[in-house]
């Protein structure tokens, strides 16, 4: 079984990117990304404004920084917000991606190996290999390297992964 979103990724490291917030623009990059796959082109200018409208820091974006300030920014149509990897997963179905925030180190996980220390990315499918289940991601790329699609094993990484979804609120 395999669900994936063809989304047009870009690096943080891209020229349109101010070279003082490369370092840590995983975050604003992968929230551009998918409200351009989710809006259009006409939501967010480029990654520089979503680096300061979402209060990114020289250290990276906070998740609970990050909800509160997609949500202002996005209004009362839609909630962001923390979600578990089964709801991740059906907002993939739903044809949504999916922010993930790799994080050794405010989840104390100092002697895991997972694949991204300190990472945001877009989570944009999943499939299972062998029963292993596996994320597939958008990577922001690198210095030297572009944007890449990967495959994570969730079994290697799930101690460390945070969601954040942006969907529509539900009209009653």
């Amino acid at each position: 079984m395999k669900k994936f979103i063809p989304l047009e990724g870009m690096s943080q490291f891209s020229p349109e990117v101010y070279p003082a917030y490369q370092n840590s623009a995983c975050g604003p990059t992968t929230i551009f990304v998918m409200l351009k796959f989710m809006f259009g082109k006409h939501v967010a200018q480029n990654v520089n404004i979503l680096y300061r409208m979402l209060g990114t820091t020289k250290i990276g974006l906070f998740r609970w920084r990050l909800i509160k300030n997609l949500q202002n920014y996005l209004g009362t149509d839609w909630v962001v917000k923390n979600c578990s990897l089964k709801e991740a997963m059906k907002q993939i179905d739903e044809g949504r991606p999916v922010a993930i925030k790799f994080d050794k180190y405010f989840t104390l996980q100092w002697k895991s190996k997972p694949t991204f220390t300190y990472h945001w990315v877009p989570f944009i499918g999943y499939e299972i290999e062998q029963n292993e289940l596996l994320l597939i991601v958008h990577d922001n790329g690198g210095i030297n390297r572009d944007s890449q699609i990967r495959k994570v094993p969730y079994s290697q990484n799930y101690k460390v992964i945070s969601f954040v979804k942006i969907e529509p609120r539900k009209k009653k």
